[in-house]
């Protein structure tokens, strides 16, 4: 079990930003690794915030796994290997047919009850 804890703060201009805070007794400095694919990333950056009593993590994404479909990158405690977060991307042609099948087969159902509902309305009557 660790004792960071990860929130993120948000993702602009390709770069995906957190907070790692400690919760254990005493103070502590991270060791995190920001995989793709179980490949490491390369620089990912780490600086301490003296204001927040935290680390600010930033995870620059490589131009290289912007790719169709969904893209996930996991971020651990490179010392007891316990993941501490994670975060996806999610974009391209693939997805879209997701949603368009997924559409037309809600539109699909709809026209049943409809059709479901006039004949119980005209059985009713």
């Amino acid at each position: 079990m660790t004792a960071w804890v990860l929130t993120k703060t948000r993702l602009m201009e390709g770069v995906w930003e957190g907070m790692l805070t400690y919760e254990g007794v005493g103070s502590a400095v991270p060791d995190v690794a920001v995989t793709h694919l179980q490949q490491p990333l390369p620089n990912v950056d780490l600086q301490e915030s003296q204001a927040e009593k935290a680390w600010v993590l930033r995870v620059p994404i490589p131009v290289e796994h912007i790719a169709d479909g969904v893209q996930t990158f996991v971020i651990t405690d490179a010392t007891t290997e316990t993941t501490l977060g994670s975060f996806s991307l999610m974009c391209g042609d693939a997805l879209g047919y997701d949603i368009r099948a997924e559409v037309t087969l809600l539109r699909e159902e709809l026209d049943m009850l409809k059709r479901a509902f006039r004949r119980h309305c005209l059985e009713t009557t």
